[in-house]
């Protein structure tokens, strides 16, 4: 049967297509021929594989990454570990084979990740370095080439720097976190450290990632190497504050007798003459020399000992005050200067001594601190230790200091006296030796104390013995009681001032006014120095004494007080000069008060009646007196007194002792009335016989009139 010729060009159509279709169906496949493996994890599964019917697929042996895989069921495995830092990319080629025998080849490229398996390597883990002390802060230590880390996995690196030795935290540092280089930080000090160790670390990750890091570590050995820094140090020195790069040396001191030459080296305190070069590792030679003070070249110092001697004798005695130097041999200007006073002082030709070889004391449990010692037997007598010196003709050397060797438990004072030092809290025997030193010849004598130290409950009451502290509390307590009642006694004296002040002069102006005036009244006194003269004769009538002169306002009040110029002249002048000295006190006074106060001064003396007041009282002039008042007046005669002038003392006496009772209270109402008394003597006055008449009533009735009033 013929074939259409429509079929058979169809089939010919149909065949490219077919074969293309059975091309893109192949017998062999994979899901993923670029697959990427994780470093070192092994087995794994790399990928998928598909085969068709019939097909085999296997490795091609001949590329040797294909050692790595193989084919288990329909899975690509990888069976040996690779590492990114080996192999970072394999490749391998799987051959299929169709059940005709021909075979393909599938490539697959396997790309291997890279994981932070590794950790920081430093090319030198341990490094040495020897820096000298003087280096400068911000030198490089060690350089950053030799400190660097490297990392397989190629990560950035990360450097810390610590120390593990005590104190030498922050001399060292590193550049930054990224950079290793070590730097002097902080200046070095060979005396507070001589090496250290620093510990650097390096690390994959930050500090503060939360990610694993892998760590790396070195360890840097630092040696501080001494310099020449420092000057030389006289010695003995002291440090400051426990600092050992400072030491303060004190002064030297010695003694020279005057106009003696000495042949050896002079005896210096606290010791010879001394230096060293304080850096001790370098240890330098030092060289002594004078440089000033040597007056006259009196001294010389030994350039390699450092003794001093003494080139001529000394003729003054005033005292040498040197400077010597010490510097180092090979670099002079590390240098220190010292003071060595010298002084000069007579020869001493005997050396001091104790009178006794062993004193004995006492002193009780309990007692506080420096509480006397006192001697054995007397209680009440403090212990002494007393030093003689035949160079003084009394033997008592001013210049012997005591002290103390053996025992901290007593001192001893200047004067001799052997105090407590502490508490004393147990009886026993206390065994010291005691020393007197004379400070300008450096002689000294020695002795031996015995205290017993007893029980306070032993003692009795009578032998109570007080320590120096007591002593001088009572005498502080009985100085300020002395002191309270010096002040109390001032003021009672300053208050009495002001209370009988007015009083007291009064008094005494009123004294000297009746000295003056009773020259001429008193009778018994004239009868003594003129027996053959009436006294009666200078007394004036009373009608005569009112009506001889007209009056003279401008006379002055001493005028009032003189009968005459015979009686003026007769009166002692310094008499008179101090009647006038008061009279002018009183009235400035008057006249300050009478500032001071607003209350009106009224005279007692009066010219006015109040006859209607019954209880009125008042004192007038005869001449003013009512004849018809009757006995409601009384009448003190002149010749009163004449009469009662032996009486006139006690009665100012009675008057007295009546003010200061009265003016206690009453001060300014007794002033008003003495400013009274005078005002109407000096202004009612008319002619010279009527001031007598009233210079007698004032000063011979007016202690009458004052004690009634």
């Amino acid at each position: 049967m013929a074939v259409p010729h429509w079929l058979l060009m169809s089939a010919l159509f149909l065949l490219p297509l077919l074969a293309q279709v059975l091309a893109q169906e192949p017998g062999c496949s994979v899901n993923n021929n670029k697959p990427s493996v994780p470093e070192n994890k092994c087995p794994y599964v790399v990928t998928s594989v598909h085969m068709q019917p019939g097909f085999t697929l296997t490795i091609d042996p001949n590329f040797p990454d294909g050692q790595f895989f193989a084919i288990e069921g329909l899975e690509l495995k990888l069976t040996k570990c690779v590492d990114y830092e080996e192999d970072p990319v394999l490749l391998l080629y799987l051959i299929c084979k169709d059940p005709a025998g021909q075979t393909d080849s599938l490539e697959i490229l396997v790309t291997i990740l890279n994981e932070n398996d590794n950790s920081p390597v430093f090319a030198q883990p341990n490094i040495t370095r020897d820096v000298p002390e003087d280096t400068k802060v911000d030198t490089a230590i060690v350089a950053r080439e030799e400190l660097s880390a490297t990392d397989a996995d190629l990560d950035t690196i990360y450097y810390e720097l610590t120390t593990t030795v005590q104190d030498t935290d922050g001399y060292f540092a590193i550049r930054g976190a990224n950079n290793p280089e070590i730097y002097l930080q902080k200046t070095l000090d060979y005396d507070k450290f001589t090496s250290t160790t620093l510990l650097l670390y390096a690390r994959d990750r930050p500090v503060t990632s939360p990610e694993p890091s892998n760590n790396a570590t070195a360890t840097i050995t630092i040696t501080i190497q001494q310099s020449d820094t420092r000057a030389p140090w006289f010695l003995p020195c002291t440090r400051i504050h426990n600092d050992a790069s400072v030491c303060i040396s004190s002064p030297y001191s010695g003694r020279v007798n005057i106009s003696e030459m000495s042949t050896e080296p002079l005896l210096l305190e606290p010791g010879p003459i001394y230096a060293i070069d304080p850096d001790y590792t370098i240890s330098d030679r030092i060289l002594y020399s004078i440089v000033g003070g040597n007056t006259d070249n009196v001294f010389s110092v030994d350039a390699d000992t450092g003794n001093l001697t003494m080139n001529k004798i000394v003729t003054s005695p005033d005292s040498f005050l040197l400077q010597v130097m010490a510097a180092q041999v090979s670099n002079i200007r590390k240098y220190s200067v010292a003071t060595v006073e010298i002084k000069v002082i007579n020869k001493s030709n005997f050396p001091p001594y104790f009178e006794k070889g062993v004193y004995n004391g006492m002193v009780f449990v309990g007692l506080p601190q420096r509480s006397f010692v006192y001697q054995a037997g007397d209680p009440s007598t403090p212990l002494v230790i007393t030093a003689m010196d035949q160079d003084f003709p009394d033997k008592v050397n001013p210049n012997i200091e005591y002290f103390l060797k053996n025992s901290t438990d007593f001192i001893a004072t200047r004067d001799g006296l052997i105090l407590t030092n502490i508490v004393l809290e147990s009886p026993g025997t206390v065994t010291i030796q005691a020393v007197g030193k004379d400070v300008l010849s450096l002689q000294e004598a020695s002795t031996i104390i015995v205290v017993e130290v007893i029980l306070a409950t032993a003692v009795t009451p009578s032998d109570k013995m007080y320590s120096a502290q007591d002593m001088a509390i009572l005498g502080g307590t009985l100085a300020a009681l002395l002191l309270i009642a010096l002040v109390f006694l001032g003021v009672l004296v300053w208050k009495s001032s002001r209370w009988y002040r007015k009083p007291v002069k009064y008094l005494m102006k009123k004294k000297l006014t009746m000295e003056i005036s009773g020259g001429h009244q008193n009778e018994y006194y004239q009868e003594d120095e003129q027996p053959y003269v009436n006294t009666k004769q200078h007394e004036p009538s009373e009608t005569s004494s009112v009506q001889a002169e007209p009056p003279v306002p401008e006379q002055p009040a001493l005028a009032l007080y003189s009968s005459g110029a015979e009686e003026t002249d007769s009166l002692p002048k310094g008499s008179t000069a101090s009647t006038v000295t008061f009279d002018q006190e009183e009235k400035e006074e008057e006249k300050e008060e009478e500032a001071g106060q607003e209350k009106e001064v009224k005279s007692i003396l009066k010219t006015d009646r109040h006859l209607a007041d019954d209880g009125y009282k008042a004192v007038w002039f005869k001449t003013d007196v009512d004849p018809e008042a009757g006995e409601r007046v009384e009448v003190i005669e002149d010749n009163a007194a004449a009469d009662d002038d032996d009486d006139d003392d006690d009665d100012s006496d009675q008057d007295l002792k009546k003010n200061e009772e009265e003016e206690e209270g009453e001060s300014s109402d007794t002033d008003n009335h003495h400013r009274g008394l005078e005002e109407p003597f000096a202004s009612e006055s008319s002619s010279p016989p009527a001031a007598e008449v009233t210079a007698n009533m004032s000063h011979t009735g007016a202690g009458t009139a004052d004690s009634k009033i």
